[in-house]
């Protein structure tokens, strides 16, 4: 499955919960995580809408076997960070720290636009394993970053949505790039008309 870039309708729209657990969904978090580790450029993060399926699942990846949790890292964090990479179904975060910090994001689906996003700066999380598991889950770090990002392409929103207005300006040639090469792309393969 190929990771859609801006301009693709899936990047826009709003995800639909996943419901039961079944082995299409199973499969289906496989490609996902295969689309994340095989992507040209290495990225931490993927959502369903990126690979143009718009249903609530993402896949992280923000340590490697090599590199487990920072030094104090929340509970959360070593826990999930044991099991990367990993797909989460219908993730959301139920509370957020009032503190915030600012970090340079990029997107897989936003090749060449980078700009500096403000947020939350602790995040905790309810979503459910793919083994059915519900989990609650105080994150930090990248991994609260990460979360705060994919979520936001579930509810069909963009890091780029986030930027000043001077970065926006500053990233538009790039993001009109994007969405005529994604158009040309969806000619090819026949998807116009189709989400």
């Amino acid at each position: 499955m190929r990771i859609v870039v801006h301009g693709h309708p899936a990047l826009r729209t709003p995800s639909v919960p996943v419901g039961e657990i079944t082995q299409e969904i199973r499969d289906f978090a496989q490609e996902l995580l295969r689309s994340l580790r095989e992507s040209e450029v290495p990225g931490v993060g993927l959502a369903a809408p990126q690979i143009g399926v718009d249903i609530r699942m993402i896949a992280l990846m923000t340590v490697d076997e090599k590199h487990r949790s920072r030094p104090g890292a929340l509970p959360g964090e070593v826990v999930l960070e044991s099991q990367m990479p990993l797909v989460l179904i219908n993730p959301e975060i139920v509370d957020a720290s009032t503190e915030t910090s600012t970090a340079e994001e990029g997107c897989l689906s936003l090749p060449g636009v980078e700009g500096h996003v403000t947020r939350p700066t602790t995040v905790t999380l309810h979503a459910t394993m793919l083994d059915g598991q519900e989990i609650t889950a105080e994150c930090g770090g990248l991994l609260a970053r990460c979360l705060q990002h994919e979520i936001d392409h579930l509810d069909g929103k963009l890091f780029y949505d986030r930027l000043s207005p001077e970065e926006q300006k500053k990233a538009d040639p790039q993001m009109k790039k994007l969405s005529k090469q994604e158009a040309a792309i969806r000619r090819l393969l026949g998807e116009e008309g189709r989400k």
